[in-house]
């Protein structure tokens, strides 16, 4: 059954699946008014040549000066009719396919360490009201210009992830990146199951007990290491040892920590009151379990 937690990392994936494919659509419709700019420039060029209203001066596609005392815009594009109008207009739309593409790998999360370092808002340690801001900023400036309906389509619709973004970013503040991602989905459930491997490296901790005093390391490796000494090699005890006490040895000399939750009673359960017989049976079971 999945959890309240499952439900959130499918949403934020489903919106960053949604956030990539809005990108990728703003990506293609700038290469395509891109090159419609260009061949737009070219004709109102060639038109110039002909007619006495329009002067073009010569050069590229990309630094050409455009100059007609009718139309403000160049003919069937986004090109200013201006001074150095085509450089300007393929510079933004060059501008906007870089951001996209850093916006892609921020999405991805590919590199992490190069956003965290240089671009700090877009890495692992922020939340996602920056990213949907950037994403506006992109779909506003497509939307500010009169392009195709390709066009129009991709930057509304990633001027409305931008917004979702934004929404989410508030809700779930630097947390929203990492409850979708699928490495701390693994790192959170990872100690629920036990596994086969090595024990930990390092010093094992103390064994905690429920009485509430602690069993130094030492003296639990005496015990059982004198024991797997009477019964034969540890390897051939691990097999039907069950929960019990013999299990924990085993735990212990493989550097596996057990620990005894305290015990619990339902609240219309009145408070045990310990009596003499009772600190004495404990004091000697203590003695015995030592």
């Amino acid at each position: 059954m999945t959890t309240r937690q499952g439900y959130i990392f499918i949403g934020l994936n489903a919106v960053r699946a949604l956030s990539i494919i809005a990108l990728l659509l703003l990506f293609a419709s700038s290469i395509v008014t891109m090159v419609q700019d260009v061949k737009s420039v070219n004709a109102f060029i060639a038109a110039g040549k002909v007619e006495s209203n329009i002067r073009a001066t010569s050069g590229n596609g990309t630094d050409v000066d455009c100059i007609n005392v009718d139309n403000d815009y160049v003919e069937g594009s986004t090109v200013p009719n201006q001074p150095a109008g085509a450089f300007w207009a393929v510079l933004n739309r060059l501008l906007i396919i870089f951001q996209v593409i850093v916006l892609i790998m921020s999405e991805v999360g590919w590199p992490a360490a190069f956003f965290s370092r240089f671009f700090p808002i877009l890495g692992n340690d922020f939340g996602l009201g920056a990213l949907g801001v950037i994403q506006c900023l992109l779909g506003a400036a497509v939307l500010s210009h009169h392009v195709d309906e390709f066009s129009l389509v991709s930057a509304f619709f990633l001027f409305s992830i931008g917004c979702l973004n934004i929404l989410l970013g508030l809700i779930f503040r630097e947390s929203a990146k990492w409850r979708r991602s699928p490495a701390a989905w693994r790192e959170r459930y990872q100690g629920v199951l036990p596994t086969t491997g090595a024990p930990p490296a390092g010093p094992p901790r103390p064994l905690m007990m429920s009485s509430g005093g602690g069993v130094s390391w030492e003296a639990h490796r005496e015990a059982s290491g004198a024991d797997a000494s009477r019964s034969g090699s540890l390897n051939s005890q691990k097999s039907g040892m069950g929960f019990g006490r013999q299990g924990e040895k085993a735990a212990l000399a493989r550097g596996y920590t057990i620990t005894r939750p305290d015990e619990a009673l339902p609240t219309y359960v009145p408070k045990r009151t310990v009596t003499i017989r009772d600190s004495v049976q404990s004091a000697s079971e203590s003695e015995t379990a030592v």
